[in-house]
């Protein structure tokens, strides 16, 4: 028993509406929007074409305004930027996931709860990530109160028995404020989405015979599935291009990839200025990339079985 139809064609229709409604916006419509499409592509569109320039030395200070790509080799020759490639990638995607699987349950937990679920969710929102590394620090450093707490107690002998979660290899200090962060934002989009179901959906798979598991599966976790991919397109972006969270947490050695680009670009050789925006170019390409993937993916397009139709 297939029990998605139901989602699928409440999704289809909704689609359907909204082309409707966008062919039927009149043209003026859209010229209230061009000054503020406009500043954003003179802002971030030139600001981009400006870097361009810069990484292929038509522009700087130390180029002689010739066309070179010496600072993408250098950038891709490098052992450091494969290492911190894989290291962003690696913090990116795991606390991107722990951070929906939970914020899910924790959705699904609250979805009967009143307006203080909502209020709760949005208590760490306000809090600059600044803070939160502060307060990270003082509690899970060597000599922060965890450490002290324990060695008060008598469980451990001094704080240098203590584990190391902060600057540590595995950047546990990182996963740990990136799912303190972004599991209550999460949830908030998710409990919006989830209120906004209708339940008949899932009473009529329970008459019909299936589990609640199989109701969730089905029926709940197709219509969130919006809601989880437009969340957790929010936070990954956030979390690879992240600076300040992985360079006073994160490991000494290998460092991500923002933080490769700080040091490139405040290095007292101005030549790695160049290498430096080629390295954020290539940043900004890989999460652009990254994101249009994850949104093919997420459409459900390459699981489709491809359909020929009948010639006459």
């Amino acid at each position: 028993m297939t029990m998605v139809r139901p989602a699928q064609r409440s999704r289809r229709d909704w689609i359907e509406r909204l082309r409707v409604a966008l062919r039927e916006v009149p043209w003026q419509a859209y010229l209230l929007v061009l000054p503020a499409v406009s500043i954003i592509a003179v802002l971030f569109g030139g600001g981009l074409v400006l870097a361009f320039l810069q990484s292929v030395g038509l522009l700087g200070l130390t180029t002689n305004g010739s066309l070179s790509l010496e600072a993408y080799r250098d950038a891709l020759s490098s052992n450091d930027f494969w290492q911190s490639l894989g290291l962003s990638l690696y913090i990116a995607f795991t606390a991107t996931l722990l951070s929906t699987l939970l914020s899910i349950g924790l959705a699904l937990l609250l979805q009967g709860a009143g307006r203080w679920a909502s209020f709760a969710c949005q208590l760490t929102l306000p809090i600059p990530h600044l803070v939160g590394i502060a307060g990270i620090l003082l509690l899970l450093s060597p000599s922060g109160l965890l450490s002290r707490l324990l060695v008060t107690l008598g469980w451990i002998s001094s704080d240098q028995d203590f584990p190391l979660l902060v600057n540590d290899a595995a950047n546990i200090g990182v996963m740990i404020h990136f799912l303190w962060k972004e599991i209550p934002f999460m949830t908030l989009i998710l409990l919006a989405v989830l209120r906004g179901i209708r339940p008949e959906y899932g009473i009529q798979a329970r008459a019909l015979g299936a589990s609640p598991w199989q109701c969730f599966w089905h029926v709940t976790l197709p219509l969130l599935r919006p809601g989880i991919i437009s969340a957790s397109l929010i936070v990954f972006g956030f979390i690879f291009g992240s600076f300040e969270v992985p360079f006073l947490l994160g490991s000494t050695a290998p460092k991500t990839l923002p933080i490769l680009v700080y040091q490139a670009f405040t290095d007292v050789d101005l030549a790695q200025r160049s290498v430096a925006v080629a390295l954020g170019l290539m940043l900004s390409l890989i999460s652009i990339s990254l994101i249009a993937l994850y949104l093919w993916l997420g459409s459900g397009k390459p699981f489709r079985r491809p359909t020929f139709r009948r010639q006459p």
